[in-house]
């Protein structure tokens, strides 16, 4: 068999895929986005412009889901950020039963997020939790205040992907030449000297990578937040284009809005990698 039959023995299947599941649908709604199609009726669709995203990017509803998000993923991405990267700076020393302890840290991630976000309706339950006897809120509800629910879910989202962080940060750490800390140690450099000059520099580059896959997924966030929470500070953007196209079945708005969604994580991913490529050029 020859390099090219064997090549186009894999890239075929691919790209037939690639155009079936990705591309396709894409400009499949795409189309629908300009018009107002809905599926759940059999009367004819007709074209209506740039109407639907006009109606969509004025509508102030919309802004509130788009600052409820924005504020989700803060507060979510940062705090994976810092958990990860701590649970990596103590994993990265050498102590009995480190596989074990990692493996065990790793468990939330693999769990589905409907799973993690009824067991932790369990954990933020005011009658018999376990966070509000520990805490001491009484029979405080986390997850029925307007105030604190969107927290609440950004807390547990902390808790199921931080372990993502944490094996990026692991890798980029365990990669650090170790004759780097044995200069700083014989100079007398200080632990955060060699923190910040040796540590975090050589680090950066993974720690990007995991803030663009975990911006990129908390921005997209429906099913845990949507199990956890029906409070309108919880509506995600994600939650509100579910409401759009499968509750009020209005398909082309919905398509629009998706589109809204997809250009905005799209440039955030854009400036991510930009910094990200300055970043290896240092």
């Amino acid at each position: 068999m020859s390099d090219l039959t064997l090549r186009n023995i894999f890239i075929i299947p691919t790209v037939v895929f690639l155009i079936l599941f990705n591309i396709f649908p894409l400009v499949y709604s795409l189309g629908f986005s300009f018009t107002d199609f809905a599926a759940n009726q059999t009367r004819p669709w007709s074209f209506v412009g740039l109407q639907n995203y006009r109606e969509l990017l004025t509508d102030d509803q919309i802004w509130t889901n788009f600052i409820i998000t924005a504020k989700y993923v803060i507060v979510s991405v940062a705090g994976q950020m810092l958990v990860g990267f701590g649970l990596a700076m103590l994993l990265n020393r050498t102590f009995a039963f480190k596989g074990l302890v990692t493996t065990l840290l790793m468990l939330p991630m693999m769990m589905s997020a409907a799973v993690v976000g009824l067991f932790w309706q369990l954990l933020y339950s005011p009658s018999w939790g376990p966070i509000n006897y520990v805490v001491g809120l009484g029979d405080f509800g986390l997850l029925s205040n307007a105030d604190t629910a969107l927290y609440a879910v950004a807390i547990t989202d902390i808790w199921m992907w931080s372990p993502f962080v944490m094996l990026l940060s692991l890798a980029g750490l365990s990669a650090v030449p170790k004759h780097l800390y044995e200069a700083a140690a014989i100079d007398r450099a200080s632990g955060w000297y060699t923190f910040t000059r040796i540590t975090l520099p050589l680090v950066s580059p993974l720690l990007l990578i995991a803030l663009i896959f975990r911006t990129m997924e908390a921005f997209k966030t429906f099913d845990l937040a949507y199990v956890l929470s029906v409070q309108p500070t919880t509506e995600l953007i994600s939650i509100k284009l579910y409401r759009l196209a499968f509750q009020q079945w209005d398909t082309g708005r919905s398509c629009a809005l998706a589109y809204i969604v997809l250009i905005m994580v799209l440039a955030i991913t854009n400036i991510y990698v930009k910094y990200l490529n300055k970043v290896k050029e240092r």
